[in-house]
């Protein structure tokens, strides 16, 4: 594999899908056989790397002009399940929201509105062809969104504290069943003790993302490249999907002095990660 870059892109978490070989089309799923077959797969980084490579030209280039034939590959039980990349579809979905994130004389200054207006019409016409795509990666930056800590139990957590130039290493991983389920009771119990709101809202649509799904898949909540800017004890102290599980616990009991330890432990642990960002 080239090496397009030695930057290390970091700050970025992930929620990833993994499929069983079954569920994908004959063509594709001969593809990822093949694939997974291949004695070395690219890692998070690598797929970033390329990324970065993508912005240096002049003009720069905000979404690859093929998709990706990469993607990560896990076996558990014997059984081998791919997440494919899907890096173009991914860069036209995060073109998008750069729109409500970034003010827009910064965004005309890292990607001009030509580049912008003809990334978007490329996106139009593929959309057109394909209405049912989805990604099968979910990317945040610089922080975990709630909900995703929903899916996942403090008994799937691993972390590893890394060593010399190998970074740590934080993530969870969760069948699909226990995904949907997890998401099912938390709805019942946020409804029903508290209004409406973001954390409802992205429980809502994360929810509606894991149907698009083989029940035999694996849900991954990996903290990629945020694990840099979280101090290494802070680190291995987290714990937040027990936390945010002990507030829903608390809240279906109707405890709510525990459910708002529960948020105060969670807005404590963040606040250093949310620091950084600003003085960014």
């Amino acid at each position: 594999m080239p090496k397009v870059s030695s930057v290390v892109v970091p700050y970025a978490t992930y929620l990833r899908v993994y499929e069983p070989l079954a569920a994908f089309p004959d063509q594709e799923r001969d593809h990822w056989t093949r694939y997974a077959r291949r004695p070395e797969h690219p890692s998070y980084q690598d797929e970033l790397r390329r990324s970065l490579a993508d912005l240096l030209p002049t003009p720069p280039i905000p979404v690859p002009v093929q998709e990706s034939a990469d993607a990560f590959v896990l076996e558990v039980d014997g059984v081998v399940c791919v997440c494919p990349w899907r890096t173009r579809l991914r860069g036209w979905q995060a073109l998008q929201e750069l729109s409500d994130e970034l003010p827009k004389p910064v965004l005309d200054a890292m990607l001009p509105p030509v580049v912008r207006r003809q990334a978007t019409m490329d996106y139009e016409r593929w959309l057109a062809r394909n209405p049912d795509c989805r990604p099968w990666i979910r990317t945040a930056t610089w922080q975990v969104p709630l909900n995703w800590f929903v899916l996942v139990s403090d008994e799937e957590r691993r972390y590893e504290k890394g060593t010399g130039e190998i970074p740590p290493m934080l993530r969870y991983r969760t069948p699909m069943v226990q995904a949907r389920r997890r998401v099912a009771r938390a709805l019942r119990t946020l409804k029903d003790t508290v209004e409406e709101g973001p954390l409802i809202d992205g429980l809502l649509d994360v929810g509606r993302w894991l149907e698009e799904f083989h029940p035999r898949s694996l849900v991954e909540l990996d903290y990629g490249g945020l694990v840099h800017a979280v101090p290494a004890g802070d680190l291995e102290d987290d714990h937040s999907a027990a936390d945010v599980a002990a507030g829903i616990e608390a809240l279906r009991q109707g405890d709510g002095a525990a459910a708002g330890e529960a948020y105060g432990r969670l807005v404590e642990r963040w606040r250093t990660v949310r620091d950084r960002r600003s003085a960014n």
